[in-house]
């Protein structure tokens, strides 16, 4: 499916995930375990040596270990035949210490975990980017008012950058999350065969401190093959991220119908045009999101699902995680890198959102009248009048304003300047631009 890559991939991320980056971070760790186990003594620096100059991706057949890895039932069997024939081909002796002590889950978990680092690390930069982009929109907009809306219906004046401010908020709590995964999840997995280190004997905490350090990940106090909290909650974490990539991205959709004419993706040759309608201008970014956020979900129900694992290896459930955590990893990756382009390219009519203002004639100031009228006859009087008013605004096709000056209560409690005045939507923002200043400041602690 490689036509839809540039849609939902980030190209970095994909490098990072690929067939090759994988098998290279098998093999990494393949020469940095020579390495270790040659630190300690439990191997001559001479084998080391020559096992890890064979150590490189590009010298091995993909499609011979994939053909292999059907066979054996994953990939780390083949792949460490291949190499001990490589290594056996320049240093016979080398060749008898390839693998020594660790078993296949080592490998291609340490590997994931390798591949993992980089693609958390694009990751992070993309939502840093998003987060900048997110407030200077924020900041720009902080009091341009619009119509805030629930159900999808007009409620009460709000401002656009109160609206990015609640997206921004959303991201930085991702950014946060993201470190402290980061911080749990990339670490060692080594173990032997059953977790214990059993075949190192007493050179196996040694051998697991010398690997650790050899890739830069942080020894966790015990083997965690069966364990894959780690792994879920990488899946997990970004799927609450695409979650709020899908959150934004409706809304910039639905800003960007044509009734509401409010907010636009950038336009370009060849960008949100129609094969047959030429008027059209389609939120192609929010679309992508989108997918990708409902795409997403399935997918960490199925590594949640494979946390189930039997004893000290799993049978299934860890196979089932292979190919999942990366689409989880790449689609947000994905979204993420388009979503963050987009933001700062967006074209905000805020015209067109006073127009917006008015289209109810008035209704949407009824919560500011019941609370003013509310302090003069009671909350309960006050919310049964305005009901009565809208629905005869709504009838008469009337402005709400104007029914209101007719109510001889109303005229009695709200003098005509007061009544007026709560028509005004920039009397009933409450904290919106307080609240935008706050998000960002702290987003900008937060870099």
């Amino acid at each position: 499916m490689e036509l839809f890559d540039s849609l939902f991939r980030s190209g970095d991320v994909e490098r990072e995930l690929s067939s090759r980056a994988c098998l290279q971070g098998m093999l990494n760790f393949e020469a940095a375990l020579a390495r270790a186990e040659a630190r300690a003594g439990v191997i001559p620096f001479s084998v080391a040596t020559a096992i890890a100059a064979q150590c490189k991706a590009e010298v091995f057949d993909a499609k011979v270990l994939a053909r292999d890895a059907a066979m054996a039932g994953n990939l780390a069997i083949p792949l460490v035949k291949a190499l001990t024939a490589l290594v056996a081909q320049e240093n016979q002796e080398a060749a008898s210490y390839v693998h020594w002590g660790a078993t296949s889950q080592d490998v291609i978990d340490t590997g994931m975990v390798l591949q993992l680092r980089l693609a958390l690390k694009s990751i992070g930069t993309d939502l840093a980017q998003l987060a900048l982009g997110l407030a200077e929109l924020a900041t720009k907009h902080r009091s341009t008012v619009m119509v805030g809306r629930t159900w999808m219906q007009q409620a009460v004046p709000t401002t656009f950058g109160a609206e990015v401010a609640g997206w921004l908020d959303a991201v930085n709590r991702h950014r946060e999350r993201l470190r402290e995964t980061e911080r749990r999840a990339l670490v060692l997995q080594f173990g032997g065969a059953v977790g214990t280190l059993g075949a190192l004997n007493e050179r196996g905490a040694e051998v697991a401190k010398n690997l650790a350090e050899e890739l830069q990940l942080n020894l966790p106090e015990i083997p965690w093959h069966a364990h894959r909290d780690r792994m879920a909650e990488v899946a997990t974490t970004l799927g609450l991220c695409a979650g709020t990539l899908g959150k934004i991205a409706r809304d910039i959709a639905l800003h960007a119908q044509t009734e509401i004419a409010e907010v636009f993706e950038q336009t370009g040759p060849g960008r949100g045009g129609s094969s047959t309608m030429p008027h059209k201008r389609n939120p192609v970014t929010a679309a992508i999101v989108l997918a990708a956020a409902i795409r997403v979900p399935g997918l960490v129900s199925t590594m949640l699902t494979a946390m189930v694992q039997e004893e000290e290896r799993g049978l299934g459930g860890w196979h089932a995680e292979w190919e999942t955590l990366p689409q989880i990893v790449q689609l947000t990756a994905g979204a993420l890198s388009h979503l963050a382009e987009t933001v700062p390219r967006l074209e905000i009519d805020g015209q067109r959102m006073t127009q917006n203002l008015e289209i109810t004639r008035g209704l949407i100031y009824a919560e500011a009248v019941t609370m003013a009228l509310g302090q003069e006859i009671g909350k309960a009087k006050a919310h049964a009048l305005m009901e009565e008013a809208c629905g005869r605004a709504r009838k008469e096709t009337q402005h709400l304003r104007d029914v209101l000056g007719e109510n001889s209560v109303v005229h009695r409690h709200l003098p005509a300047e007061a009544l007026e005045a709560l028509f005004d939507p920039r009397r009933y923002l409450g904290m919106a631009e307080e609240f935008v200043d706050l998000v960002v400041a702290g987003s900008l602690r937060a870099r």
